[in-house]
């Protein structure tokens, strides 16, 4: 490949990636997706190609949207609460780097995308977090403009009705941290209790592959109880290490040298957290370095 054509690829990488993790909730599938993409900017004609970072953009947006459906089919039998793959913060930003803000990567907020249409995800995606116009994003859906600026305002209503897409402030989120570590390591849950909303969630993924919970929990009472009889015996021997995860501070748990969990958490206006994320699906996990 001559070394232009590779460079238009090179520089699109990021954003392509960044795009990809966002609809996909998937590391290790949004390379896929820019690995097939890098396979057809090869073999494609770049003669008859004008603007090759919206050929690139149309090309992976697609095939994620292919590969998506395979996603949404393959969850309807997965064991438990499916939670998107974990991230760190810093590789993120290597990845798409001043293309999107950090809210646009929490957990909530890839599992709020669940809650849209295929499509509606790609154009919301496109048009607010990538700053593509509708334009460009009618050409990419094959739809008419009209079309894709319906997806995007049904996607906004839907993510703005759930009041969730939210970051308190740093010093917030640590003291959660701190409260959280105090309330496993030494069964102390009032400082918790106390940045907890009443409708707060505990969700964990395990994926079938390691035993954890298979529904949700909800309710302070409900998730304390849990913490301190359950996880208190089940992570006494994991090393805490706090990381930024996927936009926020939260903790990858590590055992004899292996990353076993990672806890990341959601809030509401009011900066309370309104969900817990604990991810425990190995293969999930194995890409999960820091």
């Amino acid at each position: 490949m001559p070394s232009a054509d590779l460079l238009h690829f090179e520089e699109a990488r990021p954003m392509l990636l960044g795009l990809a993790y966002r609809i996909l909730g998937s590391r290790a599938d949004a390379e896929d997706a820019v690995q097939d993409t890098f396979i057809k900017w090869q073999a494609a004609d770049r003669r008859a190609i004008d603007a090759p970072h919206a050929w690139l953009t149309t090309t992976c947006t697609r095939r994620c949207l292919d590969l998506l459906g395979n996603a949404h089919r393959a969850r309807v039998d997965y064991v438990g609460a499916w939670l998107p793959e974990p991230i760190p913060t810093p590789a993120v930003a290597a990845i798409d780097e001043g293309a999107l803000l950090a809210d646009s990567l929490s957990t909530a907020f890839l599992l709020l995308l669940e809650r849209l249409s295929p499509k509606e995800r790609a154009a919301y995606l496109l048009h607010e977090i990538f700053d593509t116009s509708y334009v460009e994003i009618a050409a990419m859906l094959e739809l008419k403009e009209p079309a894709c600026r319906k997806l995007v305002s049904r996607a906004r209503a839907n993510l703005q009705s759930s009041g969730q897409r939210f970051a308190p402030p740093r010093e917030r989120q640590q003291a959660l941290l701190e409260a959280f570590r105090l309330a496993i390591t030494e069964g102390a849950t009032a400082r918790l209790a106390n940045l907890l909303s009443a409708e707060i969630r505990l969700s964990a993924d395990g994926g079938g592959k390691v035993p954890t919970l298979l529904k949700p929990l909800h309710g302070i009472e409900e998730v304390l109880d849990f913490l301190v009889r359950r996880l208190r015996g089940y992570w006494s021997d994991y090393q805490w290490c706090e990381a930024d995860i996927n936009g926020g501070p939260g903790f990858v748990m590590h055992r004899e040298g292996s990353v076993v969990a990672t806890v990341t958490f959601g809030y509401d206006l009011a900066g309370q957290a309104t969900d817990i994320f604990i991810v425990r699906n190995p293969d999930k996990l194995a890409r999960l370095t820091l």
